[in-house]
């Protein structure tokens, strides 16, 4: 069936409603600024006003934090000879004509997204979109990246597990598409068609949101729609250390016991799997590993000394040879094949080989019994958890409640993470709390911290791992968790050169952990290299007051910690070219090397100028510049009218007052925006030329050149010198 001609059914300010034919309705609502929600299936499964079941309630929260419209819009008839409607929302309007059936999305005046011929069609339950596409636009979003930034040409299929996708895709022109469905969905970026995006989903009922705004606009209402982050703890904004897989939990400690004497700084440990807890007999709740961790106080106590918080593995899941597998598919709490038996599932490394089945968190007992066991050992000193579950889930399982696999790929990790995170977090408000994992599935975006992939400790492996942390921050996730290298790699090309580059990108990005691979770790390598990496350290650790504020941000604004230049500069295409540079939070550009030798080039973006923070000069934008830079230096420019809020120097976070952990203000020229900062409050006011900054008092403030800066109590003027 192609939707060929409308009928005006209904209309209201949030929402209109066409018969499209064969039964099925077609409701358009303008739901938010610049966001057009597209539905088109059989009237109870469309219609607005109609309750879903308890079922679909528990899918529609997952994929839809806000699902109410909040926009309205006008509704015009259109003139001329197509015959059809406007709807007019601010500088947006959506232009439906009838017979044929065409449907464009326009923003100041210029068409920003077009069905293309063929518009809409169903066949045996399989809706097909499509959508023109420009000849040089860019498309970004969609999940994770091994290689270009840009989409255009790909097939990404959602719940096929290599593909690493996710469900915004938008371009730098102004235009945006969600499809909101926990089904698969196949996205054909030009790769059939060069003038095409064809999008074909597995679901009864069509749903998309289409988006016209400026991409990082796009990001704000998405996540607005989909959900956003809760904050992290202020340890967890400290340097991490991964557990090698030859240590036991007593020979990390006493790594961890070195790194202080050594004074590298360190605030958690993330332990490998297998999981520290496991099914026992004749118990239907985990319980710590006896052979791992017979004393579970002392090894908790044992890092707490060092100011050191744990991070575990879990899963949930149970081992086939333990008694209780017996008992919970009794009980109907394991995910069954369509014949009704439970699936067994080979071997991880979180079950330590062990063949397992699958607790069915879909069933609500089952997950709040997981959950609540994961907040008692929270309670007992297990600082974050980290929880890999997104498998490739045959066909024929099928969960309690009629979920197919295909839905199961995309909600099974989704229940198992947010489930943790609301152990982790318990009542604190705001909510506070990581949960590791390298899950990517709808809904992903509103928890913290997306585990970086494995690559190889190569300069491709370093380009690697920073493009997947851009592509996801292009997709609406705010925080990718670099790894300093790969331990389950060779090392062999783990030069000190290459070793120190990928500590400095680290250092400006979200959070960074240490191998603990005897040639990975950083008292592996010679006194000079040992010097830089102490440099970097403390860059760190003066950061983490500017990225708290950009994980802030993210949580207003959607925008993740480290931008993409095309979701930074969107109207730069020379910009766009520069893939390995990036904005961290909204005031500091940074490029690092992604290849030996100490000249790095940087473009700085047109329209602005920028501060370069080792030289103290100014610079225009719209230009390109070599830095040569030691290996303890990186290109990194402050962006006028932005501030820079930095913390003291410290080995772990346990040093930082609490109630301030401000200690230096850096300023790009006159303030002209707010300062990212976090846990102090700082308050910029614009008045006549000047600023005024309340919040400051005993903080070393450094001008810019041309600025003058005034004290009075606990107010800081600052002012053109004259």
């Amino acid at each position: 069936m192609h939707l060929e001609s409308l009928k005006l059914v209904d209309t209201l300010p949030s929402r209109i409603v066409f018969d499209a034919g064969a039964g099925m309705k077609l409701v358009v609502e303008p739901h938010a600024p610049g966001v057009f929600r597209i539905r088109c299936g059989l009237p109870e499964a469309v219609a607005a006003d109609i309750l879903p079941g308890v079922r679909a309630r528990a899918h529609a929260d997952v994929l839809l934090a806000r699902p109410e419209a909040i926009g309205e819009a006008v509704l015009e008839p259109l003139t001329g000879p197509a015959k059809g409607w406007r709807l007019v929302q601010g500088d947006t309007t959506l232009e439906i004509t009838t017979n044929p059936f065409r449907l464009q999305v326009e923003r100041l005046g210029k068409a920003a997204l077009s069905l293309c011929e063929g518009g809409i069609a169903l066949q045996d339950a399989l809706w097909t979109v499509g959508f023109d596409l420009a000849r040089e636009e860019k498309i970004f979003g969609l999940g994770e990246t091994t290689g270009d930034l840009d989409r255009r040409t790909e097939t990404i299929i959602s719940d096929a597990p290599d593909h690493r996708a996710l469900p915004l895709a938008w371009g730098p022109s102004g235009w945006g598409v969600y499809v909101n469905t926990l089904s698969r969905v196949e996205h054909d970026l030009g790769a059939e068609s060069a003038s095409q995006y064809l999008i074909a989903i597995e679901d009864k009922t069509l749903d998309l949101f289409l988006f016209a705004a400026e991409p990082a606009e796009i990001l704000n209402q998405y996540t607005q729609l989909t959900g956003r982050a809760g904050q992290p703890s202020l340890w967890s904004m400290g340097v991490w250390v991964e557990q090698h897989d030859a240590h036991s939990a007593a020979q990390t400690a006493e790594l961890i016991a070195e790194f202080r004497k050594q004074n590298i700084s360190v605030d958690g440990v993330l332990m490998l799997p297998p999981t520290a807890w496991t099914y026992q007999d004749s118990k239907l709740l985990p319980e710590w590993d006896a052979e791992r961790f017979p004393h579970p106080k002392q090894a908790i106590d044992s890092f707490a000394k060092h100011a050191t918080h744990l991070g575990m593995h879990t899963i949930p899941a149970v081992s086939v040879e333990s008694t209780t597998f017996g008992e919970l598919e009794d009980r109907g709490w394991l995910l069954c094949n369509d014949s009704g038996d439970v699936h067994v599932f080979p071997g991880v490394a979180a079950t330590a080989g062990q063949a397992f089945g699958l607790l069915d968190l879909t069933h609500r007992d089952v997950l709040n019994t997981w959950s609540e066991r994961h907040r008692h050992l929270a309670e007992e000193g297990v600082g974050a958890t980290a929880c890999n579950v997104q498998f490739d889930i045959p066909d024929n399982v099928v969960a309690r409640g009629g979920e197919s696999a295909a839905v199961l790929r995309a909600l099974y990790p989704a229940l198992a993470r947010r489930a943790l995170f609301e152990a982790v977090a318990g009542h604190k408000v705001p909510p506070e709390g990581v949960v590791f994992s390298s899950d990517l599935f709808p809904g992903a975006q509103r928890l913290l911290w997306q585990s970086a992939p494995r690559v190889p400790n190569t300069w491709e492996g370093l380009q690697q791992t920073l493009r997947s942390a851009l592509a996801i921050g292009a997709s609406g996730v705010p925080v990718q968790m670099h790894a300093v290298g790969n331990a389950s790699a060779s090392v062999e090309s783990m030069t000190p050169e290459l070793y120190l580059r990928w500590l400095g990108m680290a250092v400006f990005s979200g959070n960074f952990a240490f191998q603990s691979h005897p040639q990975l770790v950083p008292t592996a390598f010679d006194e000079t290299t040992r010097g830089h990496v102490q440099t970097w350290l403390q860059w760190r650790y003066r950061l983490i007051p500017y990225v708290l504020g950009a994980i802030e941000d993210a949580a207003r604004t959607g925008l993740p910690v480290q931008r993409s230049m095309a979701l930074s500069f969107p109207a730069d295409q020379e910009a766009q070219r520069w893939d390995t540079q990036y904005l961290l939070g909204p005031a500091l550009l940074v490029a690092p090397a992604m290849q030996p030798g100490q000249d790095i080039q940087v473009y700085l973006p047109a329209g602005e100028a920028w501060w370069d923070l080792n030289t103290g000069w100014r610079y225009e934008g719209g230009s390109v510049l070599t830095v040569t830079c030691s290996l303890g230096t990186l290109p990194v420019f402050g962006r006028e009218g932005h501030m820079l809020c930095l913390g003291p120097t410290a080995h772990h976070t346990g040093e930082f007052n609490s109630a301030r952990i401000l200690d230096e203000v850096w300023m790009f020229g006159m303030p002209v925006h707010n300062p990212v900062v976090m846990r102090n409050k700082i308050r910029v006011m614009q008045m006549q030329g000047s600023s005024y900054i309340k919040g400051l008092e005993g903080l070393k403030i450094s001008p810019s050149e041309g600025l003058e800066v005034k004290r009075r109590g606990a107010e800081v003027r600052i002012s053109r010198a004259r």
